[in-house]
């Protein structure tokens, strides 16, 4: 489980004014669910999706998964891969587990197993540049599921891709919250893959209505 209570997060503008972004967001998410975020565009759902995170700090608010701290847990997929370019697919897939000093064979054999299951395995050697938009959105999904994070946040993941890609996209990441019992949370402006989740979280007035 994971809980989220009274989370609030404001900016300061350029003019020096503070902009309360969230002001008091509750709610639970249970082991193996997946859930969209929606709303529009600045109602806080990237700022929601960095503070599950660990990427800032709230204001005020508590967020607790299992009892402990989320930051340990957490896989991340942003709307731009953020992919290493000199890097092949599969050395950016194996590269968090060779940070985590797994031996080569063992990260690539194990980055492989995850390049085939989604269909990427014939380019798992091409440098990233020779992919396509869709095909380097799919590898920084397989990049962020290579820990198996207890926590699965996407924010826009498939917001400049086709229906098909963006569809394979979203089944992999509610699948992958099914089948490994965790969370995933997807921030989207899209009607399609919020229907893929299991249910939604609507953020208006900097509060969620579930």
């Amino acid at each position: 489980m994971m809980n989220v209570v009274d989370l609030r997060k404001s900016f300061v503008t350029p003019k020096g004014e503070r902009l309360e972004v969230l002001r008091g967001v509750n709610f639970s998410a249970a082991d193996g669910e997946s859930i969209a975020v929606t709303g529009p565009s600045g109602s806080g759902k990237s700022t929601l999706l960095h503070l599950l995170g660990g990427l800032e700090a709230p204001d005020h608010g508590t967020i607790a998964l299992d009892g402990s701290s989320a930051g340990h847990h957490v896989g991340f997929v942003f709307q731009f891969h953020y992919l290493l370019p000199d890097l092949s697919a599969i050395e950016n897939v194996a590269l968090p587990l060779l940070i985590a000093r797994w031996s080569k064979k063992r990260a690539f054999d194990r980055a492989l197993e995850l390049l085939q299951e989604t269909g990427l395995a014939e380019r798992a050697d091409h440098p990233i540049s020779h992919l396509s938009g869709g095909e380097q959105q799919r590898v920084a999904v397989v990049r962020a599921l290579i820990n198996e994070p207890k926590l699965l946040l996407a924010d826009e993941p498939t917001g400049n891709l086709d229906e098909r890609i963006s569809d394979q996209i979203g089944h992999t990441l509610v699948n992958y919250a099914h089948k490994h019992a965790a969370m995933t949370i997807i921030a989207t402006h899209s009607p399609r893959l919020a229907g893929l989740c299991d249910r939604s979280l609507r953020i208006e007035d900097g509060r969620v209505k579930d």
